[in-house]
């Protein structure tokens, strides 16, 4: 019992001085998985961020309905034999397989979502915020939902049973949407894609767009391992301490989109609090080394509220005030422009996904999870300053006027007071 006793004691103080040694060189090993996981993340965002530039003519060429169906269809057989590679031989085979399946149902996903950003603008124009926000929340319960769903399934069932349900169910959808969505028509736009990054504010807002994608990809990648290490939290309280990101945003999307659906002047400004409500919130995450302040674990709660709140805050108005950008811009009002800012939001987006896991994976493993929060803070504080200066020394020019051709039932307000 007295050597078991000291061998607990020592593996116990072995564990405290190994937290307390400054980060290590990455090994050899280390460096290759590393270079192995990002090839996998830069192939899947790139077929999807690579679709910005044309993608939008072919939604015009050949229908937004028939591109979402079409990539609600691949994405749901991709689901299906993603769940069937367990049986193929280890090693490369594996890795082969994994890598092409990954990346063919990244441009099922980039179709689809680019065309369904497109029609809902289409379809609602004066409401386009409040209908993303009211979006947000299914996106929020899939990511809250997900993680204890998918885990039971597996603990049940095995591996190949998740994604058979979750494919099966996209399967379902496709005659579901081919049923309920409408067909809309559109001629192509003479306008081109790079013409839109000729407008200094939409640059601008997308480095916005590009922050928010960043944080969030950072937080994916290393939050978890963060908790887990500094609180000695199991993964089923991580995965609770994740709700506080999530919940305040699923709760936040369809407010902030009404408010600034109902006086869109507020938008500009929205962007800028929330950025910056944004970095206070990363700044305060680990929390900053700097500050020389305590890190309780309500305070790690309290700042990821901040950030999912801030998160709804700033990522809502962006898509509205890029296509009033656009109309003020002189472009066409239609499916195919439309079409061209729901690709430059994917493009950015997918981007700053990449970005995140990446380059805030390789700051903490050679500083510090704090310092890498600190960073990220910094960029959402940089886009929130320089959007600000633009507000400031620009006037905004008058909303563009959307198609009078709307039906009455598409200019009423979705929610009324």
């Amino acid at each position: 019992m007295a050597t078991e006793n000291e061998c607990e004691q020592r593996d116990v103080s072995n564990a405290q001085n190994e937290s307390t040694e400054p980060p290590q060189r990455m090994t050899r090993q280390q460096i290759l998985t590393l270079i192995s996981i990002a090839s996998v993340n830069f192939s899947s965002m790139i077929c999807y961020s690579i679709l910005g530039p044309f993608f939008p003519n072919e939604i015009v060429q050949i229908g937004a309905k028939f591109m979402l169906i079409a990539g609600l269809f691949v994405s749901s057989g991709c689901t299906i034999i993603f769940g069937l590679l367990d049986r193929v031989p280890a090693g490369p085979p594996f890795i082969a397989l994994c890598f092409i399946v990954r990346s063919i149902d990244a441009l099922g996903f980039a179709a689809a979502m680019t065309s369904s950003f497109a029609m809902t603008a289409k379809i609602f124009p004066n409401n386009v915020a409040t209908v993303l926000g009211s979006l947000e929340i299914f996106t929020g319960l899939g990511l809250i939902l997900g993680p204890p769903v998918g885990g039971w399934f597996y603990q049940s069932f095995g591996y190949e049973v998740p994604f058979m349900l979750l494919g099966c169910f996209l399967l379902i959808m496709v005659p579901f949407n081919i049923y309920v969505l409408p067909t809309i028509d559109a001629d192509p736009s003479k306008d081109s894609f790079f013409r839109l990054l000729t407008n200094v504010k939409i640059l601008l807002i997308s480095y916005v767009i590009f922050t928010l994608s960043a944080g969030l990809g950072f937080l994916d990648a290393t939050l978890s391992l963060f908790a887990i290490e500094k609180f000695n939290l199991s993964p089923g309280y991580v995965g609770l301490i994740m709700l506080g990101l999530s919940l305040p945003y699923c709760l936040a999307s369809p407010l902030m989109g009404y408010f600034t659906d109902r006086y869109p002047a507020t938008r500009s400004w929205f962007m800028v609090t929330g950025g910056f409500a944004t970095a206070l919130g990363f700044c305060l995450l680990g929390p900053a080394p700097f500050l020389n302040i305590s890190g309780p674990l309500w305070l790690l709660v309290v700042m990821l509220g901040v950030i999912g709140f801030s998160l709804g805050m700033t990522a809502l108005p962006t898509f509205p005030e890029i296509i009033t950008c656009v109309y003020d811009q002189g472009f066409e009002e239609g499916l195919s422009t439309l079409g061209m800012v729901s690709g430059l939001f994917g493009a950015v987006w997918s981007f700053g996904m990449f970005y995140g896991p990446i380059v805030g994976g390789l700051i903490t493993q050679n500083l510090s999870f704090e310092w890498a929060a600190v960073i990220q803070g910094g960029l959402g504080f940089l886009a929130a300053f320089l959007l600000s200066l633009h507000y400031i020394f620009h006037k905004p020019r008058p909303q563009s006027q959307m198609s009078e051709q709307t039906t009455e039932e598409e200019t009423t307000p979705l929610l009324n007071t």
